[in-house]
């Protein structure tokens, strides 16, 4: 059976931030259905897996990952019935890597212990940054104690494997101290860190300032020194830079992430959540679909949901996408190239059934092969490291 993933959305967090543009509302803990919402997330599940049976699609699932939102706000029986379900529905391997994303604001040694009871073994920190001023203009809750706090009780648990994140390339920070939060927490101990540029994304509070000119943005030449100096720092420290954004000690990489970037199938449950599913059980048609995103509408469609898989007309679906295989490869090209190791293109190309290497692509690669951008060795295409700041553009040319 193929490899695949499962997402499930937590769509509630206790404030918005001003760059998220992910699915999520402000909440009060005690307003949240915690319950019901699980009810939902089960129901749904079990409808879509009777789809890719009918379908005669069959999968092993390799890794769950609880996003969100700030899913550490999911009561932890809550969170563990959703998991049990997906257990008892699809085939998982024995090492089933289970990540929840957790907020500093509610997670401590005790909800960790909880969390890894029900069946969590990696939690996803989000620390984002270890300065007041920072935190404060990034909209976070908690101060950089907190999320030390966070962390070293995630640490403590019993929760096997603990990542972080960090945001870098904010108006006004040095690249010298970008380099010392990354080690600050890498030596704290955690296994693995991601370090993601600020970026600013239409419809968020960010974007509104960013289009008026009224969000201060730093200076390129001081992003691309911050991402060079903590690439510098991490792999000094035993950190491998495994993906652009992304550092891990040996055998703590992402798994559920290396699935997206593989372009490997996804289930997606939830408020909000995105899934791209193959519809044949030779995986030549794939479909990908967003469930609806207000929590309400979202509980009571999916309660209610009929068997099957996602459908332009559905009723449920709030955007719906038929993937043809030209589409997938441009996808795995681009996700592909963010991996150190790169990707093999004729792989990737041949069960979707179409050319890796059409005559315009050749030339691309050739092109960005000369300009130092590219190193193409038989099928592999791989991004050298001086030119993973230009990773998208360089992908672009290659569609």
């Amino acid at each position: 059976m193929k490899p695949a993933s499962v997402y499930v959305h937590f769509p509630w967090c206790l404030a918005k931030c001003p760059y998220c543009d992910f699915t999520s509302y402000a909440a009060k803990p005690e307003t949240i259905p915690h319950d019901r919402y699980a009810d939902a997330v089960i129901h749904e599940l079990r409808a879509r897996v009777a789809g890719l049976r009918a379908a005669g699609v069959e999968y092993t699932i390799g890794t769950v990952f609880f996003g969100g939102g700030t899913p550490s706000l999911w009561k932890a029986e809550a969170l563990g019935r959703v998991l049990a379900a997906i257990r008892e529905e699809l085939p998982t391997v024995e090492d089933l890597e289970v990540t929840a994303e957790c907020n500093p604001t509610s997670l401590d040694r005790d909800h960790a212990d909880a969390l890894a009871a029900v069946g969590v073994n990696r939690a996803s920190i989000g620390t984002q940054s270890l300065r007041e001023d920072e935190l404060k203009f990034l909209g976070r809750l908690h101060d950089s104690a907190g999320a030390s706090r966070a962390v070293a009780d995630a640490l403590a648990s019993n929760i096997s494997r603990v990542s972080t994140d960090l945001i870098f390339g904010l108006a006004g920070q040095d690249p010298a101290d970008a380099e010392l939060q990354a080690t600050t927490v890498a030596e704290a101990g955690v296994g693995h860190l991601s370090c993601y540029q600020l970026t600013i994304e239409a419809g968020t509070r960010f974007g509104e300032l960013a289009k008026v000119g009224r969000l201060p943005m730093a200076d390129d030449g001081r992003v691309a020194e911050a991402f060079l100096r903590i690439d510098a720092a991490l792999e000094a420290r035993g950190f491998r830079h495994y993906e652009i954004s992304n550092y891990a000690k040996p055998g703590q990489e992402a798994r559920h992430n290396l699935g997206y970037w593989r372009g490997e199938p996804y289930l997606g449950l939830g408020c909000g959540a995105v899934g791209c599913l193959e519809t044949d059980a030779a995986g030549q048609g794939a479909v990908r679909g967003r469930n609806p995103i207000d929590p309400a509408k979202y509980m009571q469609l999916a309660l209610d949901l009929p068997t099957g898989l996602p459908t332009e007309s559905d009723g449920f679906s709030s955007h719906f996408e038929a993937l043809d295989g030209e589409t997938r490869l441009r996808e795995r090209i681009m996700l592909g190239l963010r991996l150190a190791d790169g990707f093999d293109l004729r792989a990737a190309a041949a069960p979707l059934g179409v050319d890796p290497w059409p005559a315009e692509r050749k030339r691309a690669a050739e092109k960005l092969v000369a300009q130092g951008k590219l190193v193409v060795d038989g099928d592999r295409l791989t991004i050298p490291r001086p030119g993973w700041l230009f990773a998208d553009d360089t992908a672009a040319r290659l569609f």
